[in-house]
Formats: structure tokens, sequence, C-alpha cells
């Protein structure tokens, strides 16, 4: 079971998602899956969180790091993200067969994001 705050996955920018598979391969054994429609590539990190490598652009520089927070409550947290002077930048939005995500900053203006996961079927 997750914890309820965890960080369950981590997105990093890439200029060239074959260098990145290339480079994080072959350094720590990564595996990846590749979702050519959407320009993504998801890593599997043994015995860390998942994550994936989201195209460079203006809104995300290369060396931008998003993790993404585990949360029970996507409204319930978006309000105390709000009341401890954090910035929500969307509204949440789902993501198919995942679960609900938004993203926000923290008071030093890091991009972060929240994941609501869908509940476990069976």
């Amino acid at each position: 079971m997750t914890h309820p705050h965890a960080i369950v996955h981590i997105e990093i920018s890439a200029k060239d998602r074959g260098a990145m598979k290339k480079f994080y391969g072959d350094v720590f054994g990564w595996e990846f899956t590749d979702y050519d429609e959407m320009n993504y590539t998801t890593f599997a990190a043994e015995g860390g969180a998942p994550g994936g490598f989201n195209p460079v652009t203006d809104e995300n520089p290369a060396g931008t790091i998003t993790p993404y927070i585990n949360t029970p409550d996507i409204a319930d947290t978006i309000q105390k993200i709000k009341a401890a002077g954090g910035e929500v930048l969307m509204e949440p939005m789902a993501i198919p067969t995942v679960g609900d995500f938004v993203m926000f900053k923290d008071p030093s203006g890091n991009l972060m994001a929240l994941l609501q996961p869908l509940p476990m079927q069976g």
C-alpha cells in the first residue's frame, strides 16, 4: 500500500527521449515504455518511484523535474495547498486508467503535482 502522501511519479524534462533512454538504461538499468502519440516515455526505476520523460518546452525547460505526490482526496489537498500559500495552476484533469492530477507551485515557485489514483479494482 502506498503512503497517502508518497512521491509516486517523477517527470524529467527531455530534449531527446531516445538519448535519455540510452543514458538511464546504460547507467541504471531502467526499463522504458514509449507512448509516441503523447511524445512521452515512462520509466521504471527498481525500488524507486516510476516516472516519465516530458518534452522540453518553454513551459517545461531543460532541468525541470516534477514530483507527483499521492493524495487520497485531491479536492481536500487543493484547499490545503491554497490555504498554505501554494498556487494551483489548473483544474484536476483525468489521466485515463491512472487517476486525476493537478499541477501546483509551492511558496518557492517549485512546480509540483498531485495524483489521486483510481480505486483499485478486484
